[in-house]
């Protein structure tokens, strides 16, 4: 009989991830909230609740989700990695290190929770650890269009147009319909045209704020 709860529990699982990963998220959280009304202990469900929530941008329900995920366990990497990403989109970059550092020691070399990890960094004022592990980020996952694009913005604003150039020709070619990444190009080549430093001041400082 466990052995059949079991499996049931880890198919509704299985097609939740699914769903997510084909961007179904409502269909996603109707299997899980299902899941965890019998079993609201589950660990699993609720970091997948979380990340659902994170990709629907409610940001309160995914925290919600992944505090209840580290209440049951505080080694659930995922908890600590939403309530990381949640944080640094509030800015707030001291608790979203503290929480993407733990993340990524209970999950090493795990490119996302590196990407973010990087970026927070970054923003900082620790811009050349933040630029490694960003880099450590994209040599583990070379054709993530999210590493490219921050690592471009993060070589722009430090005045490396070339590698950001570089970078951003890489997003393009992976995703020919990536608006921010043609704007920044745009921007770069523009700026090589236009001897005027007031002007490309002015653009730096629109692609900071354009960063995500």
């Amino acid at each position: 009989m466990g052995s059949s709860q079991d499996d049931q529990t880890m198919s509704v699982l299985e097609e939740a991830e699914r769903l997510k990963i084909s961007c179904k998220h409502e269909e996603s959280i109707v299997l899980l909230e299902g899941l965890l009304s019998s079993d609201p202990g589950n660990v699993a469900a609720l970091e997948e609740l979380a990340d659902n929530e994170l990709s629907m941008e409610r940001y309160d329900r995914a925290v919600t989700a992944a505090k209840q995920a580290i209440a049951l366990d505080n080694k659930s990497y995922m908890g600590h990695y939403i309530l990381g990403v949640v944080a640094s989109l509030n800015e707030d970059w001291p608790a979203s290190h503290e929480e993407l550092q733990l993340a990524n020691s209970i999950r090493p070399n795990n490119p996302e929770i590196l990407r973010c990890l990087g970026w927070v960094l970054y923003n900082s004022e620790k811009r050349v650890q933040g630029v490694v592990t960003l880099e450590r980020s994209l040599n583990l996952d070379p054709e993530n269009t999210l590493t490219l694009s921050d690592l471009g913005v993060c070589y722009f604003q430090m005045r490396n147009f070339t590698k950001a150039r570089s970078l951003f020709e890489q997003v393009v070619n992976l995703d020919p319909e990536n608006s921010r990444a043609k704007e920044c190009l745009d921007m770069i080549c523009s700026m090589h045209a236009d001897s005027s430093k007031r002007p490309q001041d002015a653009r730096v400082s629109k692609i900071s704020e354009d960063a995500a």
